[in-house]
């Protein structure tokens, strides 16, 4: 999973802070760790000086919220927000550290401040309540003038974080690599780390869900007995397996250590290890012919300077006939394009030198760079909202098995941010999640006349 949104920025002063756990409302206290965090955290112990740029965002922010129905609540007492006494409650503990930070850098801040507890939810308030509503207005948040500005000041992707394919192993090592047993912590038992698909009974749980997903795509992709299947993103394994389970002989690629091994350990135990190669390979290395290609949300890694490989890398492994079983997140064609080159939050603290796509550069890439079409499609956003919500419940029930010298109170308010504000992008349907099936169409064999390969 890799997903993107532009959500406010937010500020940390320097030195030790203490905050509110929405879940257990006990208190946060960092002191006792305040050397180690420094050493860990470098860029979140001290807190930008930039007083002029505080004053304008403690100005945007009243302004942007004035029409939300959320409630954002200072020391003093005073609030911002047209939220009602039961509506989201966000509250602002060190709000000059907090408007520091926000002036500072918008788009980075706001989860900064959250990890070290300069601005919190109130008791009873779900954190990804409160991100919800800045989600859904997302365009009138920044007053146009500024964002005609955006491209002046704002930080680009660094380019040394492109994927590369050298980069693109280091990019998947940062979070992939972090540990099998962080993600078997809140993962169901399938391991899957994309979104679910859920049934129409009430009942449906999120395993079952997994194993529904997976079946739809490799249903696109027409995989049944002696499919040649190639795999571009292993995950954990259950694809391979599942696919295997169905006749299937498998390649799945990887560039995840710690991803295959766990993957060869879970394919064995299925009893499917004799069909499912995993080898530890770029996509743009890959050769051979393939029946069937299916890649789940491995495209938002890619880079959108990467897509022309990306699809054409596709289009050569795929054999006349077959058809590419694509799981992608998606985002607004216009906000893509506004955001394509941004360096947000997370991509300093979750997924670096990724993108999400919108349907229309999906749909342009492939026109410009493959002979592949959409075939089908299906879209089921709301879905992943869902997944996700059951994702970070059972990481906060879990802390006490994950926290460790390595994961401390610090990463777990960053990765419950994270979890909560990508809930929120689906929530608000800012972003969304689509499988496709990508075929040729009938007597077509090779590219069709270049076209340019400009989305903008």
């Amino acid at each position: 999973m890799n997903v993107d949104m532009e959500l406010l920025g937010g500020s940390v002063r320097s030195g030790v802070t203490t905050s509110r756990h929405p879940e257990s409302h006990e208190p946060v206290d960092f002191r006792p760790q305040a050397h180690d965090l420094a050493h860990r955290w470098p860029d979140l112990l001290s807190a930008p000086r930039a007083p002029v740029r505080a004053a304008i965002a403690r100005g945007i922010l009243r302004r942007a919220s004035a029409e939300l129905p959320v409630r954002i609540v200072l020391p003093d007492g005073s609030t911002f927000g047209a939220g009602a006494t039961n509506d989201p409650r966000m509250v602002v503990r060190r709000p000059d550290a907090f408007f520091a930070r926000l002036g500072a850098d918008a788009k980075i801040g706001f989860g900064e401040a959250y990890m070290l507890g300069d601005w919190d939810v109130d008791a009873g308030t779900d954190l990804a309540d409160v991100l919800t509503p800045f989600a859904a207005n997302l365009k009138a948040l920044i007053p146009l003038p500024l964002q005609r500005l955006r491209r002046l000041v704002e930080r680009r992707q660094p380019s040394t974080e492109r994927a590369t394919p050298t980069q693109a192993r280091a990019n998947v090592h940062r979070h992939y690599d972090l540990s099998n047993e962080l993600f078997s912590s809140f993962l169901d038992e399938t391991l899957s780390y994309s979104s679910a698909m859920f049934g129409d009974g009430d009942g449906d749980d999120l395993a079952s869900a997994q194993r529904r997903k997976i079946d739809a795509i490799l249903d696109l992709a027409a995989v049944g007995p002696g499919t040649e299947l190639l795999e571009i993103g292993t995950g954990w394994g259950q694809l391979a397996i599942q696919a295997a389970m169905r006749g299937a002989h498998v390649v799945t690629i990887t560039l995840s250590s710690e991803q295959r091994e766990l993957a060869l350990q879970r394919t064995h135990a299925a009893r499917v290890s004799d069909r499912v190669d995993i080898l530890l390979a770029d996509y743009r290395e890959v050769a051979g012919c393939y029946d069937a290609i299916v890649s789940v949300e491995m495209i938002e890694a890619v880079g959108h300077h990467h897509w022309p490989e990306y699809f054409a890398t596709l289009d050569r492994l795929l054999r006349p006939g077959g058809r590419v079983g694509l799981q992608a997140i998606t985002m607004p064609h216009d906000r893509m394009l506004a955001t394509r080159n941004s360096y947000t939050w997370i991509h300093k603290y979750i997924f670096p030198g990724g993108i999400v796509p919108s349907i229309t550069a999906i749909e342009h890439s492939l026109h410009a760079h493959t002979s592949l079409d959409v075939a089908e499609r299906h879209d089921f956003g709301p879905h992943y909202a869902t997944t996700l919500r059951c994702w970070r419940a059972q990481f906060l029930a879990n802390w006490p098995v994950i926290e460790s010298a390595r994961f401390d109170p610090v990463f777990k308010r960053m990765w419950e941010f994270y979890l909560a504000y990508s809930e929120a992008g689906f929530r608000s349907g800012y972003l969304g999640v689509s499988q496709f099936a990508l075929s040729r169409s009938p007597g077509v064999t090779g590219l069709r006349p270049r076209r340019s390969a400009s989305i903008m």
